[in-house]
């Protein structure tokens, strides 16, 4: 088709104009695969693109969406075929190469991943960059000695995207799980999705001490700011803290004490840019340790047309777990 459905997000006087609209696929960007988009989905930097909230459009016009999930239907790339199901998270996608919430999209074969077995295009975008983000930060907690043995495991942002996909994987592998939240109205779906006990947001989000009591073994950290200082001034000797998120400020004002008298790690986890072996290994153990009952309940699936409306809200904190949105 010459034409399809995209969200577009263009510059307009004193800001800018988000439509759907008819995209013609010759003005599609470089790439030697062209996937037909089957789903995509809902994160924080979607919320900050179409609102505007934040610098994450760099280039105009742009469609938004920096996940995808479809079938290849043209390749030159030596990796991937016609009919082939693939799953591409970050490299720039819906920043400054046109993005997801379209019917089809060109990009870079060596961006792809393909679709682990029994996982289809929805599910893989329930997980989204959200749940790929989690995963990232389960592995090297784990790769930093934080076993379900060592004590309670942390996640602030409990009921979002992150938080929801975490606290469900930790849950199956055997950690104790604590859920730090500031909606108490969650807590009967945060303990549904394996939380142990629900802690109230306000307990990490003020000024850090250079140490607190020791409280975590580990934690996932989705806020940033206070959260993460109180956090890692909390955390037990040997533990730590994989940091993925910002909804709370990029600041971060702590001391070296949590480091150097305890020995804290502080782990940053980067989806946009991680490499090829790490997301392979990644989706492959989202293929096993992903409740998928749990990822069900969690997902709530919109239309394309819906994108925009739904995505403005969850820079407000509104929305709760994942969101799919069904391309075609």
């Amino acid at each position: 088709m010459a034409k399809f459905k995209a969200v577009l997000i263009e510059k307009a006087d004193g800001g800018q104009k988000v439509s759907l609209t008819d995209f013609d696929d010759a003005n599609l960007m470089d790439g030697d695969v062209t996937v037909r988009v089957e789903y995509s989905c809902i994160n924080y930097k979607d919320g900050l693109a179409v609102t505007g909230m934040a610098p994450v459009v760099r280039r105009w016009p742009m469609i938004p969406g920096i996940d995808l999930a479809g079938v290849v239907e043209q390749s030159t790339h030596a990796n991937w075929k016609a009919g082939d199901r693939v799953v591409l998270n970050g490299y720039g996608l819906g920043e400054t190469h046109l993005g997801a919430w379209a019917e089809k999209a060109r990009v870079k074969g060596e961006w792809l991943v393909p679709l682990p077995e029994g996982i289809g295009t929805k599910e893989a975008m329930a997980v989204g960059t959200a749940g790929f983000t989690a995963m990232l930060a389960v592995i090297a907690l784990e790769q930093h000695g934080v076993l379900p043995s060592s004590g309670p495991v942390v996640v602030t942002g409990a009921a979002g995207g992150v938080g929801s996909v975490s606290i469900a994987l930790l849950s199956k592998l055997g950690y104790q799980v604590i859920a730090s939240t500031g909606r108490a109205s969650e807590a009967d779906y945060l303990k549904s999705l394996g939380a142990a006990e629900i802690i109230d947001r306000a307990e990490l989000s003020g000024p850090a001490k250079p140490l607190a009591k020791e409280k975590f073994a580990g934690g996932i950290d989705s806020v940033g700011s206070h959260t993460l200082a109180t956090l890692l001034s909390m955390t037990r000797y040997g533990g730590a803290v994989a940091a993925c998120g910002l909804a709370g400020g990029m600041d971060l004002q702590t001391s070296v004490a949590p480091f150097i008298l305890r020995g804290v790690t502080l782990a940053g986890i980067d989806s946009v840019q991680c490499p090829q072996p790490r997301r392979r290994e990644a989706w492959k153990r989202i293929s096993t340790d992903l409740d998928r009952k749990k990822l069900a309940a969690m997902t709530t699936e919109v239309p394309l047309d819906k994108a925009v409306e739904t995505a403005s809200t969850i820079v407000k904190g509104e929305l709760r777990g994942r969101y799919a949105v069904r391309i075609v």
